[in-house]
């Protein structure tokens, strides 16, 4: 067991240690968690010295290596109360490929496509906007006030995202703000703010977002409206005369009779599609963890 920790950055230093392997999720929700206990009890009582505060806390808050025992412990039960429930698991090629249509999570990642255009858009353009606004006003005084208050924006909406990610793409992501030692000169964190690799790391994701957010959304789109047409186009052939492809005003369909074929064909195509839209979930639920988490 290691010493006693004498100041709250001691205290999470080895709480970090202690974590070490686990989630990096996982990690800043307990540092952030850590820290705010320590300063609260910290500002209840200013008479006390730090060292002896920090020693009564650790008979009652727990020593980091048992703080951390306990949410290795709690992480498991909640990420089985927080999780997409899943479909359950098949053996055969059939059933894994039809699976799908039962597995909630693959329905969650397409709806994440379709909203992705919509986010994309916004991340672009704040990011964009901010960081313009930001190098423009740098010659005045507001400059650096208003780039804190930008980067401060930009991890918010990081949160945020992650929160989106964790629901619909089932990837562990942060439930609390990124912990800063805020125990340091008010230079030397304003350093950090600017130095993290975090930060921008994190504007490259909100840039990435755009592009990222078109091909998802016209992924999404094309396949869908080409499931659609596929699974009802004879019916829809036979009632407005429009077509699954349609060129000089000539609609080509399969005819009325073919409906049961094309409705499979439809059905088959659908799974590939939810197949697609669970595995981009995964790869981009992973990037976002490798570029909005902190290490």
């Amino acid at each position: 067991m290691s010493t006693i920790p004498k100041t709250i950055n001691a205290y999470l230093q080895q709480l970090h240690a202690a974590l070490q392997g686990a989630d990096p999720a996982l990690i800043q929700d307990a540092l952030y968690d850590a820290e705010e206990h320590l300063r609260a009890e910290l500002a209840e009582h200013p008479d006390v010295d730090e060292a002896a505060m920090i020693a009564r806390i650790v008979t009652s808050y727990g020593a980091p290596e048992e703080v951390a025992d306990i949410y290795r412990v709690k992480e498991g039960q909640v990420q089985q109360a927080l999780r997409i429930p899943r479909a359950p698991p098949r053996a055969s090629a059939f059933g894994k490929f039809f699976g799908v249509l039962a597995d909630t999570r693959a329905y969650t990642a397409l709806f994440y496509m379709l909203l992705s255009l919509g986010t994309g858009i916004f991340y672009f353009v704040w990011t964009i906007t901010g960081l313009s606004l930001s190098l423009g006003l740098m010659v005045l005084i507001i400059g650096i006030p208003f780039a804190i208050l930008f980067f401060g924006s930009v991890r918010a909406l990081a949160l945020v995202e992650g929160r989106l990610v964790e629901v619909m793409l089932d990837v562990r992501m942060p439930r609390r703000p990124p912990y800063t030692e805020t125990g340091q000169p008010i230079r030397s964190r304003i350093k950090t703010f600017f130095t993290d690799p975090r930060s921008w790391s994190t504007l490259i994701y909100m840039l990435l977002m755009l592009p990222l957010g078109v091909l998802y959304f016209v992924l999404a789109i094309v396949s869908l409206s080409f499931v659609f047409m596929l699974m009802f186009g004879p019916i829809i052939k036979a009632i407005t005369g429009y077509g699954i492809i349609n060129i000089n005003d000539v609609a080509y369909a399969p005819p009325l009779w073919a409906e049961p074929f094309s409705l499979a064909a439809g059905i088959l195509l659908l799974c590939a599609v939810l197949h697609m839209a669970r595995s981009l979930g995964r790869v981009h639920g992973q990037l976002a963890k490798h570029m909005l988490v902190m290490r």
